[in-house]
């Protein structure tokens, strides 16, 4: 046996290993150390992919009658529905705590004008009904894209009710059951994901329609920011816990005004146009409107943003009229309109749509900052017509009562006004000043605006010193909501209607510096536009004084925005704190007590004699390629009449013949942008009702046959349904 020799009669070789075993020893033991410490930290702290959400995702038809109402948006009661081009969606994204699924938020994207207070009080009251306490008016918010181009009808306020043709029962309930549907699906529809978060500029989609407005604010501020729009879109991409995409929601700041005030289409416009691309690419194989993925782009602060991007020029010489008044020497404000980038406004509406989904997909792919954290919702009611606040160490301001000036019926760029008031202060005098003849006008018909009005709301001109008239009813609300939600580090301010830029920023920085503070860094604010009930523009204090359109329609005075500042930052305050419960409650509006008031004409339905509703007028061809433009007329009826079936019924289908199974299959439906139904009313009760099927280049060749389907209503007799059927006809590559 060989004898083993002492540890100091080792040679060097020996010692080396030695030493190695010692170092790999010592390097595994900091490993194990080093993976303890990490699990133990990964244990107690929130690790990088989090322990997630329980998210749910929903969508719900709430288009209105698309006949004969008034459209919100433009305060034109010309622009009156004459058919659709694309239906309107409510999407609800549900966000809830993992191990506390009682402390959620909801936030709900709809498809028209804005959320008035009688569809946030309606929709509060049905949800409580349903679910009591779950769903409140602190974690519920309520947005609207602000389309101009879907039927009103869905205010209680005297203002609205002149502008859109009255309170029309099922408009109003197209809008309420759609978003309480919406939220339904998803409730119903919760499951175990993750939500990230990415943002970036999206360019050539916008420009600012007060630039000379914008340029009142301080030099200083200005200097601080690169454009004067926000470019920057916010988009939330939600996954389920297989990392399967549920869901993308958005924000960015532009006007859908592509669709100009001659449109008389349903329509959602250009973000609607971006939330249909981006659901037909998730959703492959379903029909428009189906589909479990949900995609929504939503408003934020828009109020001086315009997708027009040629800028405003005469239409009558071509020049450009960016002066302060937008006035043209021939034709006056009337004749300077803005438009763009496409030769007409459906060129324009997919143009800037298909930009805007173009960026939200591209930041929805490169998505990979987590938001984890728990939720938190503060809710206020406040009287805007009496806040004070405090503008410096010195001097405090007020808010007012509402009233509009004169420049808010000069109307923008996107849509002129009427009888030629022009935005700004006066041509002649450089003041901000009435006109004799409207004041008398005003006088005689509505009220003389108090001393305590006009002064409160210098340098404004009044026109309509609406929180002085209370007949039949208040012409606008006074009781407006303060909300704000936060996910995680992500925090959501529901704005009371359409800040500008400057003011919008104002907003973002005042709650983020709040939070921070209070709470922790790293928080997101992002803005929601058209929340809860509408009160118009909020301007900055700056851009009031020149009075433009923006400015005459700050309700609530000069010192609007910082009001709204001072109450979002005590609810920022009171969530970083985690105080909500400590805010002082006050009573919510009523429900006016108005069941419809509908101005709008009755509807007697006639055919001609010896003639069914249905009956084709004028066929399709007999062959078509794609690219073309298949229409056929039927004898039709008033679309009004198909009001209460309208979130389970299309007045169009694009049919084509499956030669496998021996049947007809359903390619599309009045919900998708490549089709049009056109109604046209005709003398003595008498109509045409009109389809176009604009053949996309990837439609395959085949047999196809487009249907038509509608309600009558003749006198004395009830209403009835009825469809009508094209002739076949083949499409050709």
């Amino acid at each position: 046996m060989e004898e083993l020799l002492p540890l100091s009669q080792m040679g060097e070789s020996g010692k080396s290993t030695l030493s190695r075993l010692a170092i790999v020893f010592v390097v595994l033991l900091v490993l194990v150390l080093g993976v303890l410490a990490a699990l133990l930290v990964l244990h107690y702290l929130p690790n990088s992919r989090g322990d997630g959400y329980i998210i749910g995702v929903g969508r719900a038809d709430c288009t209105g009658p698309v006949a004969e109402l008034p459209f919100m948006g433009y305060a034109n009661l010309d622009q009156t529905g004459a058919g659709i081009i694309s239906r309107l969606y409510c999407r609800a994204f549900l966000v809830a705590e993992p191990d506390n699924p009682k402390k959620r938020v909801v936030f709900v994207s709809a498809e028209i004008g804005m959320i008035s207070q009688r569809v946030r009080l309606e929709v509060t009251k049905q949800l409580e009904h349903k679910y009591g306490d779950l769903y409140r008016p602190d974690n519920v918010i309520l947005s609207g894209t602000h389309t101009h181009s879907g039927p009103g009808g869905y205010f209680q306020y005297t203002t609205f009710l002149i502008s859109c043709g009255g309170l029309i029962k099922p408009s109003l309930n197209a809008v309420v059951n759609g978003i309480v549907e919406s939220i339904d699906m998803a409730h119903q529809n919760m499951k175990k994901g993750r939500i990230l978060i990415n943002k970036g500029p999206v360019d050539h989609s916008q420009l600012n329609r007060s630039p000379l407005s914008y340029l009142q604010n301080p030099e200083s501020e200005r200097r601080r920011y690169s454009w004067n729009v926000d470019k920057e879109m916010v988009v939330l991409k939600m996954l389920n816990d297989q990392d399967q995409d549920i869901g993308m929601l958005s924000w960015f700041a532009d006007h859908p005004v592509s669709m100009n005030n001659t449109n008389r289409f349903t329509c959602s416009d250009n973000v609607g146009y971006a939330a249909y691309l981006f659901e037909q690419e998730m959703n492959k194989g379903y029909l428009t409107g189906k589909g479990p993925f949900v995609a929504a782009f939503s408003s934020s602060n828009l109020g001086d943003v315009s997708p027009n991007t040629k800028g405003p020029h005469c239409i009558n010489t071509g020049e450009p009229c960016e002066n302060l008044q937008n006035y043209c020497p021939v034709g006056g404000a009337q004749m300077c309109i803005s438009s763009g980038p496409g030769k007409n406004m459906f060129e324009s509406t997919k143009l800037i749509g298909r930009s805007i989904y173009l960026k939200a997909k591209e930041l929805f792919m490169t998505a990979s900052e987590e938001i984890n954290g728990p939720i938190a919702s503060a809710h206020q009611w406040v009287n805007m017509t009496n806040v004070t606040v405090q503008l410096n160490a010195t001097h405090s301001g007020k808010t007012c009562k509402p009233a509009l000036g004169y420049s808010f019926a000069a109307g923008t760029i996107d849509g002129p006004g009427m009888f030629n008031f022009t935005q700004g202060k006066c041509l002649l005098t450089g003041a901000t000043e009435g006109v004799p003849f409207w004041d008398a006008v005003r006088d005689a018909i509505l009220a003389v605006p108090s001393n305590e009005t006009q002064d409160c709301h210098s340098p404004k001109p009044i026109l309509f010193p609406t929180g002085e008239l209370n007949k039949p009813y208040p012409w606008h609300p006074e009781l407006i909501d303060v909300q704000i939600a936060t996910i995680g580090s992500l925090a959501i301010v529901a704005l009371p209607g359409e800040f500008t830029t400057m003011a919008g920023r104002r907003v973002r920085e005042a709650v983020k510096s709040e939070l921070q503070t209070k709470g922790g860094p790293g928080m997101k604010v992002v803005l929601a536009g058209l929340c809860s009930v509408y009160t118009h523009y909020i301007t900055t204090f700056e851009e009031y004084q020149i009075q433009r359109y923006e400015g005459a329609a700050t309700i609530f005075g000069p010192h609007t925005l910082s009001a709204y500042i001072q109450s979002f930052t005590a609810l920022a305050k009171a969530i970083a704190t985690d105080s909500t419960q400590d805010l002082p409650k006050y009573p919510a509006p009523t429900i006016l007590n108005i069941t419809e008031l509908n101005f709008l004409p009755s509807v007697i339905d006639a055919k001609p004699l010896g003639r069914q509703y249905g009956d084709v007028l004028q066929d399709v061809q007999a062959i078509y390629r794609v690219g073309d433009v298949a229409n056929v007329q039927f004898i039709g009826a008033n679309p009004r009449n198909s009001a209460e079936n309208m979130r389970n019924f299309t007045f169009l289908t694009v049919e084509k013949y499956d030669n496998i199974t021996g049947s007809w299959q359903v390619l599309y439906t009045d919900a998708s942008w490549d089709t049009k139904f056109i109604w046209e009313k005709g003398s003595w009760g008498r109509s045409t009702a009109t389809v176009e099927w604009h053949i996309p280049n990837y439609t395959d060749p085949g047999t196809y046959v487009i249907k038509y389907f509608g309600h009558s209503k003749e006198l004395l007799k009830p209403i009835l349904t009825f469809n009508g059927t094209s002739s076949t006809f083949e499409v050709s590559d």
